[in-house]
């Protein structure tokens, strides 16, 4: 139960809910991520344009990798709901249940290759809260594995953003 008052559909500003219709007509529901977005319209559209960028649109990072990130991301900072999410989104992208499993057990249990482990690390380590201590040397490391300059600024700016999410969801209590 959220810590605030979430709007229900009727209440949301005229925008959010012709974004909203399709998907209650699909899903049947409303998250609360989703309600407490609607709280201010400025928010939601831009936290909109970051989902659809990051992570519905098709990038240079390969969806499996974005999920990845967004779920162990959303791991390190405890944030159930995200976790929860995520892990339904990651199904629907074509990852197999044990594909699901071993992304929670951690990247160590990951089936990839050592590249994109040395990937999911990294953003492991930019969600942390001491990120400022990441040097030139990191970046060469990562860049060494082959990542290149824009593919670490997509994978980076995914981490961010669940930051952001993770952050929301936790303060606000929700999926709790």
């Amino acid at each position: 139960m959220a810590y605030i008052d979430l709007p229900k559909l009727e209440d949301m500003p005229a925008r959010i809910q012709e974004q909203a219709r399709p998907l209650l007509a699909k899903t049947g529901q409303l998250g609360e991520i989703f309600r407490l977005l609607a709280v201010k319209e400025e928010v939601f559209f831009a936290t909109d344009r970051m989902a659809q960028a990051y992570l519905l649109t098709e990038t240079e990072l390969p969806f499996a990798t974005k999920e990845r990130i967004a779920l162990l991301v959303s791991l390190e900072n405890n944030c159930k709901m995200c976790v929860g999410v995520h892990q339904g989104i990651a199904r629907t992208l074509g990852m197999s249940e044990a594909q699901v499993a071993e992304v929670l057990d951690g990247v160590d249990g990951i089936q990839c290759d050592d590249r994109e482990k040395a990937l999911l690390r990294f953003c492991i380590r930019a969600a942390a809260k001491d990120n400022y201590k990441l040097l030139q040397a990191d970046i060469d490391a990562i860049k060494a594995q082959g990542w290149s300059d824009t593919e670490l600024l997509e994978a980076v700016a995914v981490t961010a953003y669940f930051n952001y999410i993770n952050t929301l969801s936790n303060v606000f209590g929700l999926g709790y």
